[in-house]
């Protein structure tokens, strides 16, 4: 897929594809890393760790139990 290159204030600006925005959970104010490997420039998208999805876990967010009846093997619970 190619994109192109515009100028944006005193810097270089390229739009990412809706295809990737959604692929990668990109969203505006998201940081990237931007690399070099091998000759090309990569952008790597954020990796949300565990310790920060459960630091976004609130009284207000978690959900309520579901329950799923009664045993049917020899499920221990």
């Amino acid at each position: 897929m190619q994109a192109v290159i515009q100028k944006w204030g005193n810097s270089l600006g390229i739009r990412i594809p809706n295809l990737f925005v959604k692929e990668f959970c990109l969203r505006h104010g998201s940081a990237v890393d931007i690399v070099e490997k091998d000759g090309a420039i990569v952008i790597v998208p954020p990796k949300i760790s565990l310790d920060a999805l459960l630091a976004s876990v609130s009284a207000d967010n978690v959900h309520v139990p579901i329950e799923t009846g009664d045993s049917v093997g020899n499920e221990a619970w």
